[in-house]
C-alpha cells in the first residue's frame, strides 16, 4: 500500500510540472491518425507559438485507408494529400481548467478548403501528453470529378500524441 501511495505521489509531482501552451516560441507537434467517413489516415501538424494565447501553424493529411465508395476514382496522391496553414486561439490559461490542459479553437487555410477546427490537449509530462481536434469544412472545394472533394470536404477528427519541442 505504501508503494502505492509513493508511486502516486511522484506521478501527481511530474503532471503538476507540465505546461500545455507556454506562449511566444512554444513549439508543438502533433501526430495522429485521421478519421472520416470516406478515408482513414494520418496528420502531422506543427504550431508555433507567436503571443500568450495565439499560435500558427503548418498541417498535412495522407489519406492511406480510402473508403470502397471511392474505389472507382482510384485517388492519386495529390488527390489523398491536403496541407493547411493554420490559426489557433490558445484558450488553457483563459478559462483555467488545469494547467495541463488547453482548448483551442481556430481556422484553417488548405489547398483543398477553407475551415475550423476545435482541439484538447492535456499533457501528463514536461514533453508528452495526448490531444484531439474536430475538423470541419467552412468553403469547400468543388470539382465533382476529383475524388478529393470527397476526401477533404467532411467532418473529420484527429487523435493522437503531441510533443513539446
Amino acid at each position: 500500500m505504501k508503494r502505492l501511495l509513493f508511486i502516486i505521489a511522484l506521478l501527481s509531482v511530474t503532471f503538476a510540472n507540465a505546461q500545455v501552451y507556454t506562449g511566444k516560441g512554444d513549439n508543438k507537434l502533433f501526430i495522429a491518425a485521421n478519421m472520416q467517413d470516406n478515408a482513414t489516415g494520418i496528420n502531422l501538424t506543427y504550431d508555433l507559438g507567436l503571443g500568450p494565447n495565439i499560435s500558427v501553424g503548418l498541417s498535412g493529411t495522407y489519406s492511406l485507408g480510402v473508403s470502397s465508395s471511392l474505389d472507382a476514382f482510384d485517388p492519386s496522391f495529390g488527390d489523398r494529400f491536403d496541407l493547411k496553414g493554420r490559426f489557433n486561439a490558445n484558450l488553457g490559461e483563459v478559462i483555467n481548467i488545469d494547467p495541463n490542459f488547453d482548448l483551442y479553437p481556430g481556422l484553417n487555410l488548405g489547398l483543398k478548403n477553407f475551415g475550423g477546427h476545435l482541439g484538447m490537449r492535456y499533457f501528463f509530462s514536461e514533453g508528452f501528453g495526448l490531444a484531439v481536434e474536430a475538423l470541419f469544412p467552412i468553403a469547400k472545394y468543388k470539382n465533382n470529378l476529383n475524388p478529393a472533394e470527397k476526401l477533404h470536404n467532411q467532418f473529420n477528427v484527429n487523435l493522437g500524441a503531441v510533443f513539446n519541442l
